[in-house]
């Protein structure tokens, strides 16, 4: 039995939260990819990440 919610691939494999195995979501309607959370990070949280080669403050 193939499942409505295939994109056309015929490879979907969909689980029980309409979450399929590519990274699509079932949205209701249709197949569509998550929307990207638009808020940027914090730069608090940007200022606080190691560079390469740098050593943590002690």
């Amino acid at each position: 039995m193939e499942d409505p919610r295939c994109c056309g691939t015929g490879t979907c494999i969909i689980n029980e939260d309409g979450q399929c195995w590519c990274g699509q979501r079932w949205d209701g309607e249709r197949m569509c990819f998550p929307q990207a959370d638009p808020s940027p990070m914090p730069p608090s949280a940007a200022s606080s990440e190691l560079q390469p080669g740098e050593e943590p403050d002690r």
